[in-house]
């Protein structure tokens, strides 16, 4: 059987953890693998109680495996949430993000596409999360066409399930810690021509807490990961 492994950063998300795992342990306990499959949790160094509400809801939740570690960003930490599944021997990676703002509901239909596709990736159409985070996507969009060539729906969704072994190659190419660690890895998928599809989704406002990145976080991000794309696209190359 397929083993699942459910991939999610968190940082301060002592309001919304307890109901992201309620909605996305089923999930992993649907598709358990033979009992393998894992919702992987990893704390990015929270300076209030993620990290103990995940080690409460671990007792008794045998398939749910709650990290921390120091704090290294969003893009960081879903790297690192990557090569623990590959590490761990995942048929397929799942991720998404802890702020309620995804529905579990929707998976399914891009599990029964797993295996016609190299990564499976939701187009957040008509997303509710407010216009200067749907300007940032579209900018975003322009860079990457501009820097890379290719045109991408949405590059930086997390609602993606991937392929373990296609990405054990393509996440080669990603430098350590890198921020932007999904959009790259669309980007790579799509010109090197492997197999995606995109199925839309709903995103709904964040469900509680306080969002840590603001815009000038993003230009931050934004400026450092220029340099990058050329190194990148030379790598591609």
């Amino acid at each position: 059987m397929d083993k699942l492994f459910i991939v999610i950063p968190a940082y301060n998300e002592e309001e919304n953890i307890r109901q992201v795992i309620d909605d996305w342990y089923p999930v992993v306990e649907a598709h358990n693998g033979d009992g393998e499959s894992r919702l992987v949790i990893i704390d990015d160094g929270s300076k209030d109680s993620t990290f103990k509400i995940m080690e409460e809801y671990a007792k008794e939740r045998p398939l749910f495996c709650p990290i921390t570690k120091p704090n290294g960003g969003h893009g960081a930490t879903v790297l690192y949430g990557y090569h623990y599944a590959l590490e761990h021997g995942a048929d397929y990676i799942f991720q998404t993000d802890s702020d309620g703002q995804t529905l579990p509901s929707e998976f399914e239909a891009f599990w029964e596409q797993r295996s016609l596709y190299d990564m499976v990736i939701g187009w957040r159409k008509g997303r509710e999360d407010g216009a200067s985070r749907v300007f940032t996507t579209k900018v975003l969009k322009l860079v990457i066409k501009v820097c890379f060539g290719v045109t991408v729906t949405d590059a930086n969704t997390p609602f993606r399930l991937m392929k373990a072994s296609i990405l054990q190659e393509q996440i080669k190419l990603v430098p350590k810690d890198f921020n932007l660690s999904n959009v790259i890895i669309t980007v790579i998928y799509t010109k090197k021509g492997l197999g995606v599809k995109y199925m839309p989704i709903t995103f709904r406002p964040r469900q509680g807490g306080v969002n840590s990145i603001n815009l000038k976080k993003i230009f931050k991000i934004g400026k450092q990961a220029l340099k990058d794309f050329r190194e990148i696209n030379k790598a591609i190359r």
